[in-house]
């Protein structure tokens, strides 16, 4: 399953905005690999790009998740809800890799 992405105008503008930031973020480290950037320098940079990643998966899965199990005024069949739960726990798992 795919992961959705953000809806409103707004949350569209604040996941560009966290892109943008993880790019400029991917530029400045293979500058600094480049330049022979220390080590201990290097998995700094690299530990802020996983953790901007890791805050924009974030969002988009927990709006994914509010969105998925949104059910106001459905019905849904307990085989349905199974398998929406097995989606689930595949996009966790892959997020948790």
């Amino acid at each position: 399953m795919l992961l959705d992405m953000p809806h409103s105008i707004q949350e569209k503008k604040k996941a560009i905005t966290r892109l943008r930031r993880i790019r400029g973020q991917a530029e400045s480290l293979e500058r600094a690999i480049e330049a022979g950037t220390d080590c201990s320098t290097l998995l700094q940079q690299i530990a802020a790009l996983r953790g901007a990643t890791n805050s924009l998966m974030s969002e988009v899965l927990q709006g994914h998740l509010r969105e998925t199990f949104d059910h106001k005024g459905k019905e849904i069949s307990a085989k349905e809800m199974q398998l929406i739960l097995d989606d689930m726990l595949t996009l966790v798992r892959t997020y948790l890799k």
